[in-house]
C-alpha cells in the first residue's frame, strides 16, 4: 500500500458508534416478514431481478439474479434456524444443480453471484453434497471464460463474439470468491490463479487515478494490452455509476480474504472515500455518483452493497487505521437510514424489502424500484450488524 495513491480526506460528519438494537430488531422482524410473504408468492420460482409497480413477477431459473433470492433464504435460516427457510433453499439447491448441468444462461462471469448465494452457501451451512457438486461444476464452467492472454474473466456473451471480447466489469469481484472456494475444496490451483490474476488486472485498469472506477474496461485478447474502459449502467464513460464503485468497495476485500495482497485492501479504502465524499444528506446515493442531490433518482441497492462492504473492510483494515471507526460508522449510518426511509413495512404491497433501487437507469428498467440484490445485500447489512457472521462469498 505504500506506492498507492493517497485516499481523499472524508468529509467530516457525525456517525454512531454503534447500531440502534430496537432499530434493527425491528428491521429484522419486518425484513423476516416479508421474506414469508415470498415464500408464499414465489413457491417452486424465483422473483424477477427488479419489480413492476412494487411487485416481482415470478419466473423460472434462468437469469442471473436468481442466486440472491436463494441467499436471502439461508441468511433467514441462519438467523432464526426455521426449517421453512431452509426447506425453500434446499428445493433452489436442486434447481441450480439441474441449472447448472443443463447449462441454462450460464454463458456470463454471474455464475458467482448464482452460486456463491446458493449452493456454496448450501454446501457451507448443511454439508449437502448436492450443493457442492453443482457449485464446483459452476466454477469450472467460469473458469472456461478466463483468457489467458488478456488476464480477465470475459464478463458477457459468447467468447468469439467480437464486440464482448475482452470484456471485464467491476461486479466480477464478487464472482471470483467462487473460484477460490473451488481450489479450497479441490486443491485445484487453476482456479485461484485466474481469480487472482483478473483481480490484479481490476487493480490496475478498472480503478481510475482518482479512485472513482470504470464499469467496464476491454482488454486486447491477443497481447494482453489494455484498450479503454467505458460505462454499460452509469451515465457516461467519465461518470462513476455509483453500483460499480459499491461493487469495488465490497469486492476487493472479499477477494482479500484469499488472496492476500494489501493492495486490495488499500485500494477498498481509496474507493469507499470516493463514494463517501459524494452521498446526498441522507448518506444513500445517487445512481451515479456524479450526482448528489434529490433531483436524481437514488440507487438503494448501490448503498446497501457499500454498507456491506465498509463492514467487510474494517475486518482486515489495521486497527491503528485513521478510518476505520468512520468505515463502521458511515456503513451503521448508511443501513439505518435504509432502514427509517427505504425498507418496506410488513403490511406494504409486494414482497421486497428495499424500496427505492435502480436497476439500469440508461434502459430505464427498474427504476424507483425493488432489486433482488438490493433485498439480500440489505438483509445481509442487517445480519453483518445481528451476528459474527462468515460471508458466503
Amino acid at each position: 500500500m505504500t506506492d498507492m495513491p493517497p485516499r481523499e480526506p472524508l468529509s467530516p460528519r457525525p456517525l454512531p458508534d454503534r447500531p440502534d438494537k430496537a432499530l434493527l430488531t425491528q428491521a429484522l422482524e419486518a425484513a423476516l416478514a416479508r421474506l414469508d410473504k415470498g415464500l408464499t408468492v414465489f413457491a417452486g420460482a424465483f422473483p424477477a431481478p427488479s419489480s413492476t409497480d412494487d411487485h416481482y413477477a415470478a419466473m423460472d431459473n434462468s437469469e442471473w439474479t436468481n442466486g440472491f433470492w436463494t441467499g436471502q433464504l439461508w441468511l433467514a435460516y441462519e438467523l432464526t434456524g426455521a426449517t421453512r427457510y431452509r426447506e425453500a433453499a434446499e428445493r433452489h439447491v436442486l434447481s441450480f444443480h439441474q441449472r447448472i448441468f443443463n447449462r441454462v444462461n450460464v454463458d456470463h462471469h454471474d455464475l458467482g453471484f448464482l452460486y456463491s448465494l446458493s449452493c456454496v452457501a448450501g454446501a457451507k451451512l448443511t454439508g449437502s453434497a448436492t450443493a457442492r457438486e453443482a457449485g464446483l461444476e459452476a466454477a469450472r464452467v467460469l473458469l472456461t471464460r478466463y483468457l489467458p492472454r488478456a488476464g480477465i474473466i470475459q464478463a458477457w456473451g459468447n467468447l468469439n463474439d467480437p464486440e464482448e471480447a475482452g470484456r471485464m466489469i467491476i461486479d466480477c469481484n464478487l464472482n471470483l470468491p467462487l473460484l477460490y472456494w473451488a481450489t479450497e475444496e479441490t486443491g485445484d490451483r487453476r482456479f485461484a490463479e485466474a481469480a487472482d490474476r483478473h483481480i490484479h488486472q481490476a487493480l490496475t485498469h478498472i480503478i481510475r487515478p482518482d479512485a472513482s472506477t470504470f464499469h467496464t474496461f476491454y482488454m486486447d485478447t491477443q497481447t494482453g494490452a489494455p484498450r479503454h474502459g467505458s460505462t454499460h449502467q452509469g451515465h457516461s464513460d467519465d461518470s462513476c455509476w455509483a453500483r460499480g464503485q459499491a461493487w469495488g468497495i465490497a469486492g476487493f476485500p472479499l477477494v482479500y480474504r484469499y488472496c492476500r495482497d494489501a493492495a486490495l485492501i488499500g485500494s477498498s479504502a481509496r474507493l469507499a472515500n470516493y463514494f463517501l465524499n459524494r452521498l446526498p444528506e441522507d448518506l444513500v446515493c445517487c445512481w451515479d455518483l456524479i450526482f448528489t442531490d434529490d433531483a436524481h433518482a437514488r440507487d438503494s441497492s448501490a448503498a446497501a452493497i457499500a454498507a456491506c462492504g465498509l463492514l467487510e473492510l474494517g475486518k482486515s483494515l489495521p486497527l491503528a487505521d485513521p478510518d476505520a471507526a468512520a468505515y463502521r460508522g458511515n456503513a451503521i449510518a448508511m443501513i439505518e437510514s435504509l432502514i427509517r426511509r427505504y425498507a418496506a413495512r410488513p403490511e406494504d404491497t409486494g414482497t421486497g424489502l428495499l424500496k427505492h433501487g435502480v436497476y439500469h437507469m440508461p434502459k430505464r428498467i427498474g427504476v424507483d424500484a425493488y432489486t433482488l440484490w438490493g433485498d439480500y445485500f440489505y438483509l445481509e447489512a442487517l445480519v453483518r450488524l445481528t451476528k459474527v457472521w462468515e460471508p458466503y462469498w
